[in-house]
């Protein structure tokens, strides 16, 4: 088991991407505590914590609770993230906010809050999601975009500032991926979008888990500052 006795945050850990890291990483060995803005129980998961990354003292606390009752973490996976898409002359103020405040200022505060401990016990991985639209842009997602252009921005910065302390950064770029994220794009959109990828089809969720599970082993030890795209060939 690639993970064995790790003790591994998952961030947006209800559902979707975030659901199948907690599966795999539980799978793989890895004791896991999984985060939401909901407190349900997360199967895989040996703890589930109610937790919103935009509220600063919220991340602190679960961060703390969980240095207290397993004396370490060793892997942040930084997956919670929000779409509210428009296009530029018609996005409002709360639009562009809220996702910003997730996607970005989320994963600010809790590597932020996992990073002295980190560096205290000299080890640990740190992985980020990112987007293809973070690396290409994409039409009416101006704010996603944005946000997932700037988790690269702070993958890049945090593997140079972190990786003399034994510490790994790395983000992982989906392309179209079957969660609950698309439950509102109609069948005729989805079709479109699986017809730009070679592969034929939308990527599954334990697709991007098992990428998060490679990258969080010791067979990823001289990954560091980069982004895996995962996307089935959609950008080539």
């Amino acid at each position: 088991m690639r993970l064995k006795d790790k003790i591994c945050i998952v961030t947006g850990a209800a559902q979707g991407i975030g659901a199948a890291t907690v599966a795999k990483f539980s799978a793989e060995g890895a004791t896991v505590v999984a985060c939401d803005r909901r407190a349900d129980e997360v199967p895989g998961a040996a703890l589930s914590l109610a937790m919103d990354v935009t509220d600063r003292d919220q991340v602190l606390a679960v961060v703390e609770q969980v240095r207290t009752r397993y004396g370490r973490i060793d892997v942040l996976v930084n997956n919670a993230g929000i779409t509210k898409d428009a296009r530029l002359v018609k996005m409002t103020l709360q639009q562009f906010d809220a996702v910003i405040d997730v996607n970005l200022r989320g994963v600010f505060h809790c590597s932020q809050a996992v990073a002295d401990g980190m560096v205290a016990q000299g080890s640990g991985v740190i992985l980020n999601a990112s987007s293809v639209v973070g690396i290409y842009g994409n039409f009416g997602q101006t704010n996603y975009a944005a946000s997932k252009f700037g988790v690269i921005g702070f993958t890049k910065t945090w593997s140079r500032e972190l990786g003399p302390k034994g510490i790994r950064v790395n983000a992982v770029a989906p392309g179209f991926v079957e969660t609950p994220i698309l439950a509102s794009i109609p069948d005729k959109v989805l079709q479109h979008m699986r017809d730009q990828v070679p592969l034929g089809r939308l990527g599954r969720p334990d697709e991007i888990a098992n990428t998060y599970a490679f990258l969080a082993s010791d067979e990823a030890s001289y990954i560091n500052g980069a982004v895996i795209e995962v996307s089935g060939g959609m950008t080539v």
